[in-house]
């Protein structure tokens, strides 16, 4: 199956351009496409909550996508990264019009693979070292870091505070940890510490 991915930031912005080198690009490769998935969003949302994320999950193996430009996956190299990986992890093809990237299983797809986990690597230290420093800073000049006092034993400032009343209806319908953490979007490491602190620990 062959499937064309079109994301836009804004409503204003046109679909019909990457439509329009989509559909050249397959006619010159000799393709046709099975499926279009449209969506508009930011490339900073996470790729598992767009309809990007429901067709990666449905895809199979040498299955197809076909994008414009390798941003329109995402907007940080983290991300398209992360894509990347889990289309080589389930043998999912990713080909690019302006790019011409192709994901596949070979050499090159391999040695792109780890172009782009080298600058991840290069990234999160970059990052890692801007914020070592701006703490560093921050703390010179007597600015107080970390949570306020007392607040990693508030109740109502946990993340998961605002679905209290699901997840306490999706445990009494019998829903594993893993599902509810699923459709919740959420680390099921948060869902697991959350639930024996905050639920069990008030039933009794």
């Amino acid at each position: 199956m062959t499937y064309g991915y079109i994301r836009v930031s804004t409503d204003k912005q046109t679909v019909e351009n990457q439509r329009f080198e989509i559909t050249q690009f397959c006619t010159r490769e000799h393709l046709s496409i099975d499926g279009w998935i449209e969506e508009t969003v930011s490339g900073t949302r996470s790729y598992r909550t767009r309809r990007l994320g429901q067709l990666l999950r449905r895809m199979k193996r040498g299955d197809l996508l076909v994008c414009s430009e390798i941003s329109r996956l995402g907007r940080s190299v983290f991300m398209i990264m992360e894509i990347l990986s889990f289309c080589m992890e389930h043998e999912v093809r990713v080909w690019t019009v302006k790019d011409g990237y192709r994901l596949g299983n070979d050499i090159q797809s391999k040695v792109l693979a780890f172009a782009f986990a080298l600058s991840a690597e290069i990234e999160r230290n970059l990052i890692s070292q801007r914020t070592r420093e701006a703490l560093a800073r921050r703390k010179a000049e007597g600015v107080h870091i970390g949570r306020a006092k007392g607040s990693h034993n508030s109740w109502q400032a946990h993340p998961l505070y605002r679905h209290d009343a699901y997840i306490r209806r999706a445990l009494a319908k019998g829903l594993s940890q893993r599902e509810i953490a699923r459709r919740l979007h959420c680390n099921r490491n948060t869902l697991r510490a959350y639930i024996p602190k905050y639920i069990l620990s008030s039933e009794n």
